[in-house]
């Protein structure tokens, strides 16, 4: 009966060893990718990618690109890595962020940030980019931004959600003659507050011009002002100007042979004062 067992013993031995072989063999040859993956990651000192913009937009020489690599889960955290390009002109853009591996948490979420700073124009990250940890990238990490919307068409916007209102409002219209000037208007109320006067002046061959003025309590707020050589003909010049609640002044354009410039504060000045006056003409100086 011995002589019978030895052989048995010797190839459950031999069996056990070649499956222990196998499996030695799997994971030199890499066939876990998680752990392959973490190793990566572990090992990575950079995250790298490209940042391309949303739409035709082009900034101007004077943008301000500032990208960031942020543990999110540790709020108020010091960036991991931060870097600033200022011109960023030429996209697809493509950025390598380097850091401390010690510095990373395993368990923690990183994402990286980026923001185009030009003049008034914002351009944001509509989606995050996790990477380093978890499974997600360290290369080829792809971070669209979109252009926001500047405080100035935010006003003009909202300015023009107003004038589709006008049709609920009560209506005031007035007249007044001055010397070669015929003045024109309609008073648009709402809770007994003014809150658009639609004006026209024609000062006969010397042009006519077509206003629009909004107000919020009691206050300027955007003015939009069309200036034609008569009241048929089509706008020579379109000016705009809107004001924040604080009074800032944050939309200022200049329209002419199509092309839109910013409009001179002198002149933003200008059709402000012409709303307070408009306002005091239309309401015989009550304001409201």
């Amino acid at each position: 009966m011995r002589m019978m067992v030895w052989p048995l013993v010797a190839a459950v031995s031999l069996a056990l060893a070649g499956c222990n072989s196998g499996s030695s063999t799997q994971a030199a040859n890499g066939a876990n990718p998680a752990a392959a993956g973490s190793a990566a990651q572990a090992a990575a000192h950079s995250v790298s990618g490209t940042i391309t913009i949303r739409g035709s937009d082009k900034p101007s020489a004077s943008d301000k690109l500032v990208i960031n690599l942020v543990d999110v889960s540790q709020q108020g955290s010091t960036p991991l890595a931060t870097k600033t390009i200022a011109p960023a002109t030429t996209f697809p853009l493509q950025f390598e962020l380097g850091f401390n591996t010690a510095d990373v948490v395993p368990n923690d979420l990183y994402v990286v940030k980026a923001e185009l700073i030009d003049g008034d124009r914002h351009y944001e990250m509509p989606l995050q980019a996790p990477v380093l940890t978890k499974g997600h990238p360290v290369t080829n990490v792809s971070i669209e931004l979109v252009p926001q919307q500047t405080p100035g068409e935010k006003e003009l916007a909202a300015f023009q959600a107003e004038q589709k209102q006008l049709g609920a409002m009560k209506i005031h219209t007035g007249t007044k003659l001055e010397k070669d000037i015929s003045y024109g208007w309609q008073v648009f109320r709402q809770n007994d507050q003014v809150q658009f006067i639609r004006a026209r002046a024609d000062r006969g061959d010397k042009g006519f011009t077509a206003t629009d003025f909004a107000y919020k309590d009691g206050k300027p707020w955007v003015v939009v002002q069309q200036k034609k050589a008569n009241q048929g003909a089509k706008p020579s010049s379109i000016d705009r100007a809107g004001w924040s609640a604080d009074g800032t002044l944050v939309l200022k354009q200049h329209e002419a042979s199509g092309k839109v410039s910013p409009l001179d504060d002198s002149d933003a000045a200008s059709l402000k004062q012409q709303a307070l006056d408009m306002l005091n003409m239309a309401t015989g100086g009550k304001g409201n």
